[in-house]
């Protein structure tokens, strides 16, 4: 990635410029966005599935599909099929269907609402995103009903983006669909982070941990991994359907202890995981299974290649760019805080690197939710920014989703300066309140603050963005 201590820059160029003076707020707003199009773009879901997925021709008339390092003859497959569920899925298959045409037997995905695309051979059900529904649990037993025919001689191509936990919903027996849902409300409100909610999920499910993988079972399964997690972990990516699960029932009893809502779950669904961790029930399939001998798992995106787009982006437009982290988590409040922290050092001493300066992070946050207001994550890290920033100049912070939803909204996030603040108060807003409400989407959304993109296609966690300029001359 690009390190801002080589990169150099005679500042901010024509687009983020005034004709008299350092860059207006507008044009650094405007720069900021154009900086998170370039990392959107970066994780286009077609060409990562384009950059590991081909078909080989040889000399003598045959050809080999080829994932990454491993090939296979097609004329020794009987069929392929395709299955999958994500927000980014639907352009996946496309892909996979533009590549193996007439080859693909069938198959069926699962895809967020309004995140669906054209295609010809896999069936496209739409669901619930991020609390799972009825839509999702007929589109789950589609996918569960393709793996379970398939044979030892077929291939089963699996395509896993962000929000298949969610979208992927087959729950255990004796756990209901409405009981799995108040899981999942208390999960998200509780602050718990995506590897922990997603131990969870997968023990009380016939899909995930795994299970996609054994259902379809002596087939091989191609799983292509679009990763919305930190750290690309292959169990905790869609909640790993095709992949070994190193959690256990007991883990998965002490996240909602931790969490402080054991006690608040269903009742069916602490029986279910106590049942489970006393030994009544069989664990996920483990590393080591004999099952995955049959079964590769490859990411294909993950955000570190956007915030590197994003990188580019900014050094193009001026700024010196410098990634501070592809692995940020917390309290998307303490987090916003600290970066502007960090923006406020670089402006006033020149560190950790000089102005004009773009501090790029990639990651997801959570929010432990205490109010009942409307919001996202990218849109409370932006308020907790704003407020940091209240009466500063020269420093603009970006929070947005790759997948260009954040929380329950139709916005990716938001875009704020020093000036914010002040515009809400003029508009007889209370930012502090609405922070403490988690209520920052009414506030951005009268400001105009708000970052629009609608469905993106794709899905890498979230990209966060404070450009900053040097110090005002007295």
């Amino acid at each position: 990635m690009p390190d801002s201590l080589s990169n150099r820059s005679n500042g901010p160029r024509s687009d983020t410029r005034g004709r008299k003076g350092p860059a207006s707020a507008k044009a650094m707003k405007q720069a900021a966005k154009k900086i998170f199009a370039a990392a959107v773009a970066a994780a286009s879901p077609k060409e990562a599935v384009g950059r590991y997925l081909r078909v080989i021709e040889d000399a003598k008339g045959g050809a080999k599909l080829q994932l990454g390092n491993r090939s296979i003859a097609l004329d020794s497959l009987e069929r392929i099929w395709v299955v999958g569920a994500g927000k980014a899925t639907a352009p996946m298959a496309q892909a996979v269907e533009k590549l193996l045409g007439k080859r693909i037997a069938g198959g069926a995905i699962v895809v967020k609402y309004d995140h669906g695309a054209k295609l010809r051979r896999i069936e496209q059900f739409e669901g619930g995103h991020p609390v799972p529904d009825e839509a999702g649990v007929h589109g789950a037993e589609a996918v569960a009903r393709i793996a379970e025919d398939a044979g030892a001689k077929d291939l089963v191509i699996a395509l896993i983006s962000g929000g298949a936990s969610a979208l992927l919903v087959r729950p255990v027996d004796g756990v209901s669909l409405a009981d799995k849902q108040a899981c999942t409300r208390l999960l998200l409100a509780s602050g718990a982070s995506i590897h922990e909610m997603n131990a969870v999920r997968k023990h009380l499910s016939q899909i995930k941990g795994g299970q996609l993988a054994k259902l379809a079972a002596p087939a091989r399964v191609w799983a292509l991994l679009l990763s919305d997690v930190i750290g690309d972990d292959l169990d905790v990516i869609g909640s790993g359907p095709c992949a070994p699960d190193a959690s256990r029932f007991a883990d998965a009893l002490g996240i909602l202890e931790r969490y402080g809502i054991l006690d608040s779950v269903p009742a069916s669904v602490r029986k279910h995981l106590e049942r489970g961790a006393d030994g009544d029930y069989a664990e996920t399939p483990k590393p080591g299974d004999a099952l995955f001998s049959r079964v590769e798992n490859v990411v294909v995106g993950s955000n570190a290649g956007s915030v590197e787009a994003a990188a580019t982006a900014a050094k193009a437009l001026g700024y010196r760019p410098m990634v501070l982290s592809t692995t940020l988590d917390g309290e998307a409040r303490e987090q916003a805080r600290m970066l502007v922290s960090i923006a406020k050092e670089a402006q006033k001493t020149g560190q950790p690197a000089k102005a004009p300066l773009c501090l790029l992070a990639g990651g997801e946050t959570v929010v432990t939710l205490r109010g009942k207001g409307k919001g996202g994550r990218n849109q409370e890290f932006a308020l907790a920014a704003a407020l940091a920033l209240e009466g500063s100049t020269g420093i603009t912070v970006l929070a947005a989703g790759t997948d260009g939803t954040d929380g329950p909204t139709d916005a990716a996030g938001a875009v704020v300066d020093g000036a914010t603040v002040a515009s809400t108060r003029k508009q007889a807003l209370d930012p502090t309140k609405a922070l403490v409400e988690n209520d920052a989407y009414p506030l951005f959304h009268q400001t105009g603050e708000l970052v629009m993109t609608g469905p993106t296609g794709t899905n890498v966690m979230d990209l966060y963005a404070a450009l900053v300029l040097p110090s005002p001359k007295p």
